[in-house]
């Protein structure tokens, strides 16, 4: 006599599914990185303090987890990635304070791939100078750049 399934029928065993191939094209992720990274001039940590410095935003889209454990770029300002388009519209209701199309904006996220995607994004909203932190927080730390830590 043979297994039972969940309502009394025979148990059917489905042969194991392989993974489609994936045909090249203007899709995926990687894709999607090497495209956005086409439209920005992505600064270097030393280029990003130097925007900073001259009136530039840095925005740490980064978990309060990760920023916690790591630290933070001094001045810089965190949103969440959750809302960052309706943060970065320089048009919007809800845009940062001192936000407008020509100033300049750099995204920091770990490693500079998330802020990449989000820097691309923000210039699509109009900020025209909108780029990321190549190598993002980490190579700003690497770099021996000021970070703040909250004492645990």
């Amino acid at each position: 006599m043979g297994q039972a399934g969940l309502r009394g029928g025979p148990v059917t065993t489905i042969p194991a599914q392989r993974r489609p191939e994936i045909t090249p094209g203007p899709f995926g992720i990687d894709h999607l990185l090497a495209e956005s990274r086409e439209k920005l001039a992505r600064v270097s940590p030393r280029e990003a303090l130097a925007l900073q410095q001259e009136g530039g935003l840095i925005i740490d889209i980064r978990p309060q987890s990760d920023r916690l454990a790591e630290g933070e770029i001094p001045g810089a300002l965190t949103v969440e990635r959750i809302v960052l388009e309706w943060r970065l519209d320089p048009s919007g209701g809800h845009r940062l304070d001192g936000l407008h199309p020509d100033r300049p904006v750099v995204l920091v996220c770990n490693e500079g791939y998330a802020s990449s995607l989000a820097a691309a994004q923000a210039k699509e909203l109009g900020l025209r100078r909108a780029t990321d932190l190549a190598g993002g927080f980490r190579a700003w730390k690497a770099a021996g750049l000021p970070v703040t830590t909250t004492a645990g």
